[in-house]
């Protein structure tokens, strides 16, 4: 059995039993999952942990199911790259680059939460998931089903890069495309949830889905030696990511797995839908919704779910909101290609790229040791780069062809 006592209302405290709900019926905040951390530190140590399976299981006394995984078992604990290169380019001493575009087994941070959400599914007798999502989302609800022998029904926004539709369609999904923004088929996943009895990883389990994220903060601070870094940076959609992150370099304190939490968190948006950032450049408590308008198509979501809580986390941290244009993105998925040798999509461009403008702004100091999450696979969004390289040379297959075209000054 695992350590999950219950669900707990965030605002007002009510504490409810484990099932498949993520509203409180008193104050309509939202419900997260109420551990037995006591139980958890005697179970947890070090040790056990690095004698575990080398995925993202190896914290599972402190992931939201009551028994073993039922898929993913080997999602997670993906590379954290010391990215000296990148490091160079920044004017920084030290950068790491913690690399989800490698995960299994659709590549990308959401097979953490997935991994979670259908385990939970199966717990609680759902013959169906569902979900409403940008793209990596959709890839990784249709792949875990497969693998579970469930149904699936999946919701995206008209317009999604093709290779996230393909990524999804491959698995045997029924895909249903909806012409609005996410928000429009967010507001209609939670419509159809009334009326069907489909586990919405997103809606009904949110609150067990959610912490799947945390595996990522886990193994962020187990990889740097069981600390947490001076600074993260991290893509901004829902909000969740950044808050789970912040969870669990505190739950590691706490358990006494690491000595201390000093880290700021920033939160990255594309300038084309940057609710949380803005807010935080603005002092706002909370983010006023907007309609999305960027090439970073997986992080465009108007109106997050967690958005309060995700500015919280960042000035809790004694972070900052940063935003870049559509162009900065680009430069920034090139610039960690050409100095890492790793193919981001575009909300990695999105982060390395406010990384880039926050040294610039003296926010990231250069005696810091800073993580730069990439959280997607560049295969995915490759009309991103449509027409932004030159075409490759063309010649004759003998070496004086060769040499016309290396002498006038290409580079091979």
């Amino acid at each position: 059995m695992g350590y999950v006592k219950g669900l707990r209302c965030k605002e007002c405290g009510k504490n409810y039993e484990k099932l498949p709900v993520h509203v409180c019926e008193y104050c309509f905040g939202p419900l997260e999952v109420d551990y037995d951390y006591e139980g958890i530190s005697k179970v947890i140590s070090r040790k056990s942990i690095q004698d575990g399976p080398p995925s993202m299981w190896r914290y599972q006394p402190l992931l939201p199911i009551d028994g073993e995984p039922q898929v993913g078992r080997y999602t997670g604990f993906t590379p954290l790259i010391e990215a000296k290169n990148l490091a160079k380019a920044l004017g920084l001493k030290k950068v790491y680059v913690k690399n989800d575009s490698v995960n299994h087994p659709t590549f990308s941070f959401k097979d953490r939460v997935v991994s979670v959400a259908v385990t939970k599914a199966k717990e609680f007798g759902f013959d169906t998931v569902s979900c409403a999502s940008t793209g990596n989302l959709a890839n990784s609800v249709s792949a875990h089903a497969a693998e579970a022998g469930l149904k699936s029904c999946i919701f995206i926004p008209v317009g999604l890069e093709q290779g996230k539709v393909l990524c999804t369609q491959v698995y045997g999904t029924q895909l249903i495309s909806v012409r609005g923004s996410y928000d429009d088929v967010n507001r209609l996943c939670s419509e159809i949830a009334g009326s069907h009895q489909w586990a919405f990883v997103n809606i009904n389990i949110r609150a067990y889905y959610g912490d799947g994220s945390k595996s990522y903060g886990y193994e962020i601070a187990e990889q740097l030696g069981w600390r947490t870094p001076d600074n993260v940076v991290v893509p901004v959609a829902g909000s969740s990511l950044i808050t789970k992150i912040w969870k669990a370099f505190h739950e590691f304190k706490d358990l006494g797995l690491i000595d201390k939490v000093n880290t700021k968190v920033f939160a990255a948006q594309a300038t084309g839908c940057s609710p949380v950032s803005t807010a935080i450049k603005n002092g706002w408590d909370t983010h006023k919704p907007v309609k999305p308008d960027t090439i970073a198509k997986s992080i465009a979501i108007g109106n997050p779910a967690d958005g309060f809580y995700g500015i919280k986390t960042v000035r809790d941290s004694g972070g900052w909101g940063e935003d870049v244009t559509d162009e900065e993105v680009i430069e920034g998925m090139k610039l960690l290609g050409e100095t890492e040798g790793v193919f981001t999509e575009t909300a990695g461009g999105v982060t390395v790229a406010v990384t880039k403008k926050l040294v610039e702004q003296g926010r990231i100091k250069p005696d810091e040791l800073t993580v730069v999450c990439v959280t997607g696979n560049g295969l995915k969004t490759l009309e991103a780069l449509d027409n932004k390289f030159a075409e490759p040379a063309v010649i004759e297959p003998n070496i004086h062809s060769f040499e016309e075209v290396y002498s006038n000054g290409i580079t091979v």
